[in-house]
């Protein structure tokens, strides 16, 4: 089965920028469609953004749209994700997951394999 390692969360002020990495490995099929996902303090995971395998789609939360762009390198089997201007509300575990199956774009439930999770704190 395939496993996921997410890094590069930290910790930054307001209007700063970081870029979040996840590996993929163990499985050349690394499934239809990768997300990254957020969760706060004592809230629920929530999708940030996904993309079809091979970038031909893409997906946006709304509260990120025009500050965070998902990409893919599939040579390295590494999925990005680019965070810029950041803000506070955008703190929380970031991980980054795979579907195997479902539709466009996945539902939660379609979600198979997930990371550990990478912190991701934004100060005002």
């Amino acid at each position: 089965q395939v496993q996921l390692q997410e890094s590069g969360g930290g910790s930054v002020q307001a209007g700063g920028s970081l870029r979040l990495s996840c590996v993929i490995s163990g499985d050349s099929n690394i499934g239809y469609a990768l997300g990254w996902f957020r969760q706060a303090p004592l809230g629920e995971r929530e999708v940030v953004a996904t993309i079809k395998t091979g970038g031909s789609s893409t997906y946006y939360a709304d509260s990120v749209k025009g500050r965070f762009t998902i990409s893919q390198d599939n040579a390295k089997n590494t999925l990005y994700l680019q965070m810029n201007s950041l803000k506070p509300q955008d703190t929380g575990l970031y991980y980054c997951a795979t579907a195997y199956s479902g539709g466009w774009p996945p539902q939660m439930v379609d979600w198979s394999y997930w990371g550990q999770g990478t912190q991701v704190t934004v100060s005002s």
